[in-house]
């Protein structure tokens, strides 16, 4: 069976597989895996596979499009491309020079355009991402950083929600293997103030909603319809 899961902020997607491993094995070891990270950080739609057939399965939701709102907070960036790394401040001359309401929003709208479509993207180092049998968080932790052939994605839409300086808010809808936080990154690049994903929450995945999804705690092997305990193992 499948599960759409509302991931918490501060979770890994691991600490939600090793969750519900638990919860629902009885003390029996269980098959439970996802179709797709979410970063710590970020909240939102997860789908977990429960049991051997589902897990087998979780490769066909892992190629669907995934839909994004992610909050950039602009006029600074971070060596994560999030909240969690080390934060540096873009000098205020620059800052001051963009932050015109009626231009700058004239300047985020084109830029954004830029995006859309197909492209190669550079992923960011703290990424599980493995290149030559290591992945990159782990090089990155250890203060290196080392060349990372940009992959191929595509942005299907970018939408601007709303702008209050130094937030910016943005709806995402890309292809399998796209960083947000790599495009939060770039955006704030190419506008010359920099940027960062201050918070990301993952809204759909191919049909699935997050709107059905339930947060880890609400699901038990009572509630599941089509729990089998033979699939346990």
């Amino acid at each position: 069976m499948f599960l759409l899961i509302n991931k918490p902020a501060g979770w890994t997607s691991h600490d939600i597989v090793a969750y519900l491993r638990k919860k629902l094995g009885r003390g029996k070891k269980l098959k439970v895996g996802h179709a797709g990270t979410l970063d710590p950080f970020a909240t939102g739609l997860l789908i977990v596979g429960v049991g051997r057939a589902a897990t087998k399965r979780l490769d066909e939701f892992k190629k669907l499009p995934k839909t994004y709102v992610a909050a950039l907070r602009l006029g600074a960036v971070s060596d994560t491309h999030d909240p969690t790394g080390t934060i540096k401040i873009t000098d205020q001359k620059t800052i001051e020079q963009f932050n015109k309401p009626t231009s700058a929003l004239t300047r985020i709208t084109d830029t954004l355009n830029c995006f859309v479509g197909k492209q190669k993207q550079t992923p960011p180092m703290y990424s599980a991402k493995k290149i030559n049998g290591r992945k990159l968080y782990e090089l990155a932790r250890q203060g290196k950083e080392i060349e990372r052939p940009p992959a191929p994605i595509e942005i299907y839409a970018l939408k601007l929600l709303d702008y209050q300086w130094p937030e910016l808010k943005i709806e995402v809808l890309c292809s399998a293997g796209t960083y947000i936080r790599s495009l939060a990154h770039d955006l704030g690049q190419r506008l010359g103030v920099g940027a960062y994903c201050a918070e990301l929450t993952r809204t759909r995945i191919g049909q699935y909603s997050l709107a059905k999804a339930k947060p880890p705690e609400a699901i038990d092997s009572q509630t599941i319809i089509g729990y089998n305990e033979s699939e346990e193992g």
